[in-house]
């Protein structure tokens, strides 16, 4: 599933592309959108995982990739890469076709609508952005979160902060020490939101071209602390990855039965810094 700084990069390629273009046709999945008056692009911007694009009729395109969702760009008459049927949205500009194909989600509404939905959906702080205000996570962790919530699904929970998939929500508990089945309410506070300000600082320093990097040590052993590692050393303490799949909606989940075993309050010592 793309993560925050992914969706980030997205709208930052897109944006160029898109601003001030005129939509000649738009098509969403299983609804038809009427396009009389061709409206403009006045924006393409993401929160989390949610890309927006406004557009100057006061209407607003989201797009949530989920896990299988891409973009595509297209000339006219250039054949499609991926069955027609798998397309989720279409906007057909003058010269470019841009196809978003097998998207979670796909909503077109006025501002209000997004603003409520938006609501509904309580998406948090969008980490890929400004730090995390520590006030702000502690009132959204006290208002939404449940003392026995297990700590692998907090980190993927978007109403808290936004931005976290799969891949930091492994490297971030490694970073801290955190076993992803200990609860929220045996984690002090203060580890928790260290947890958030790991994962907002790797999604900003991954928002630049390149691959995705957790592991600063330039020795050839990885970029990544532990995600895709099942079965190989852990890079700090040598003892095999474990792989499970763990959470209320079970997924891929990558951590050191060694390194993770850290009493609640007694992290490990920063590994990016070892």
């Amino acid at each position: 599933m793309p993560e925050g700084d992914t969706i980030h990069k997205l709208a930052a390629v897109l944006a160029p592309e898109l601003l001030g273009e005129r939509i000649e046709r738009l098509w969403i999945r299983h609804r038809s959108q009427p396009t009389a008056d061709h409206p403009r692009i006045t924006r393409v911007t993401s929160k989390g995982k949610h890309l927006f694009i406004q557009l100057d009729d006061g209407l607003s395109i989201r797009t949530h990739l989920g896990l299988y969702g891409s973009w595509h760009r297209y000339w006219p008459r250039e054949p499609w890469q991926k069955p027609e049927r798998q397309a989720s949205l279409v906007l057909g500009l003058e010269k470019r076709i841009y196809v978003c194909f097998n998207a979670k989600e796909v909503e077109l509404t006025d501002a209000e609508g997004f603003h409520a939905r938006d609501q509904r959906a309580r998406l948090g702080p969008d980490l890929t952005r400004d730090p995390p205000h520590a006030e702000v996570l502690e009132q959204r962790l006290a208002q939404m979160a449940q003392p026995d919530t297990l700590m692998v699904d907090l980190m993927l929970d978007q109403r808290i902060a936004s931005g976290i998939g799969n891949v930091y929500k492994s490297e971030v508990l490694f970073l801290q020490g955190v076993p992803p089945l200990a609860r929220l309410r045996d984690v002090p506070l203060p580890l928790t939101l260290r947890l958030y300000e790991t994962a907002a600082r790797l999604l900003r320093d991954n928002l630049s071209d390149g691959p995705r990097v957790t592991r600063k040590h330039q020795d050839g052993r990885g970029r990544l602390w532990v995600y895709k590692r099942s079965g190989l050393p852990c890079l700090h303490c040598g003892v095999p990855i474990v792989r499970q799949m763990l959470g209320r909606n079970p997924r891929s989940t990558y951590w050191c039965p060694s390194c993770q075993t850290s009493a609640p309050g007694q992290p490990q010592r920063d590994r990016e810094l070892a």
